[in-house]
């Protein structure tokens, strides 16, 4: 069933709530847009949301209360290094990792989020997944997938907030031995953070409180309405 997954897409519930949701502008056509929202739980296909974006951004936080939420599985990419690589012994040092310790790493993860859709499981990833290329090799976990059309059953969620918000949070984070990554490392990561407009991610304000945000999230999957791309609303911003 090729792709059969598409007219399950939902759309955005347009309104002037509380949850400020933004779409990325630019992408292409309104399946794009509305793919992210096909992550309707109990269709019969496996799926995976991925809670992506820089650390310190709350992935594993949000990631755990989402999957809760809605009774499916959280995954963190964290636990998937493998040990081959030392990746997380790298990263308590202060040493970014290399594209040599993140290709088998992310091939890790593809596999296993692969092993998940074919057996029918709701998954949720927390993975930075900062470059597009990163995030094509975990949307090939969809065997149907082709490469640049980012129709796939892996989607991504960003969440979004300022350096100096992120930065904070990681020295609170380190001073109270609760996480591995030093502060030290967060602008390397935002370094690599790329989107492409193309790729139809929605980002969500990392900001608002968790439950807020998950809130956001749940509207946004669980919505059935069909809207039009943003080019015919003549809006970016969008409000769930």
């Amino acid at each position: 069933m090729k792709y059969g997954y598409f007219k399950y897409v939902a759309g955005l519930i347009l309104s002037t709530h509380t949850y400020r949701v933004a779409c990325i502008p630019g992408t292409r056509n309104t399946y794009q847009i509305l793919l992210i929202r096909s992550f309707v739980v109990g269709y019969s296909v496996g799926k995976v949301l991925v809670i992506m974006g820089a650390s310190g951004a709350g992935k594993s936080t949000i990631g755990e209360m989402l999957a809760k939420a809605i009774n499916c599985s959280f995954l963190d990419a964290d636990d998937f290094h493998p040990q081959s690589n030392k990746g997380i012994e790298k990263m308590q040092k202060g040493i970014p990792l290399s594209e040599e310790d993140r290709i088998p790493w992310l091939e890790v993860l593809q596999n296993s989020l692969r092993a998940d859709l074919v057996s029918g499981k709701t998954v949720i990833l927390g993975c930075s997944a900062l470059q597009k290329r990163y995030r094509e090799i975990l949307r090939s976990a969809d065997a149907n997938y082709r490469l640049g059309s980012y129709l796939s059953l892996v989607n991504f969620v960003l969440l979004d907030a300022r350096a100096d918000v992120l930065a904070a949070r990681l020295q609170k984070r380190a001073s109270e031995g609760k996480h591995f990554m030093p502060a030290t490392l967060l602008q390397s990561q935002l370094d690599l953070l790329q989107i492409d407009e193309s790729e139809g991610i929605l980002k969500v304000d990392a900001t608002l409180s968790p439950l807020a945000i998950v809130n956001a999230i749940k509207a946004l999957i669980f919505s059935t309405r069909v809207v039009q791309s943003e080019k015919n609303l003549g809006r970016s911003q969008y409000y769930v």
